[in-house]
């Protein structure tokens, strides 16, 4: 991927563009700076931005920081993030006459605490990023280009869910107090610290939801084997024609 300086001038929230050079984004530059955020975006992020319908300007940094920590939340259990649990603890928050949608925790599932009450001095430092010839899919996936319809109706229910999702929901509620964002983001590249930070809110407990989502699927599979076999046996055996 390459790194493009702007022009002076040039507008960040832009929703339609014509560049001679091919498609691009603009990203913030204290997505890296500040949040520990890698180029190309992880199919969680980008996933992220499909769902919430928005370019990667439009988000605001404190609710990137929100998805980075859940990142290495996530990580740090032995779990794959997953876009539909985040989710379930987050909600887009109309944007009204600002120009950035923040995330807001949904009442009584919050989950990590914000990065920082006021975050300043991000507006004017941004870049445009391209990928290179040889694999133009990078910037597949997501919108390049700010949206004037953002997805501000995503809230996850838990009946939306998958088995497995649901057990995911619970065992992070199981968690007594918000976890602090910044304490993960310092983290990340620390192990031992990330694990003694985070702890096991209910290992047993998320062992016996797992295993009951497990039990779950299986009682489904041969439900449907059983009414199957039902349907076989009424149908009697085929005549030959």
């Amino acid at each position: 991927m390459r790194m493009v300086a702007c022009r002076v001038g040039e507008p960040v929230c832009v929703d339609e563009v014509s560049d001679l050079e091919g498609p691009f984004y603009f990203v913030y530059s204290t997505l890296f700076r500040r949040l520990g955020f890698w180029l190309p975006f992880t199919p969680f992020e980008r996933t992220l931005l499909t769902e919430l319908n928005m370019a990667p300007t439009q988000l605001h940094p404190n609710s990137w920081a929100f998805a980075r920590a859940f990142a290495i939340l996530c990580c740090g259990l032995g779990l794959t993030p997953s876009v539909d649990v985040f989710l379930h603890f987050f909600e887009a928050k109309d944007p009204g006459k600002k120009l950035w949608v923040s995330l807001n925790g949904v009442a009584g599932r919050v989950l990590l605490t914000l990065f920082q009450q006021s975050y300043k001095g991000f507006k004017k430092n941004f870049f445009k990023v391209r990928c290179n010839r040889r694999d133009p899919s990078l910037l597949d996936g997501f919108p390049l280009y700010w949206t004037e319809k953002p997805n501000l109706q995503m809230v996850q229910r838990p009946e939306d869910l998958s088995t497995l999702e649901r057990s995911v929901c619970e065992f992070l509620s199981e968690f007594t107090a918000p976890l602090s964002t910044l304490e993960l983001l310092k983290r990340e590249y620390n192990l031992e610290g990330l694990e003694s930070y985070i702890g096991t809110p209910s290992l047993l407990g998320f062992l016996f939801c797992y295993g009951l989502a497990c039990i779950l699927v299986l009682f489904d599979f041969i439900l449907i084997c059983l009414c199957y076999k039902i349907r076989c046996t009424k149908m009697g055996p085929r005549r030959p024609l």
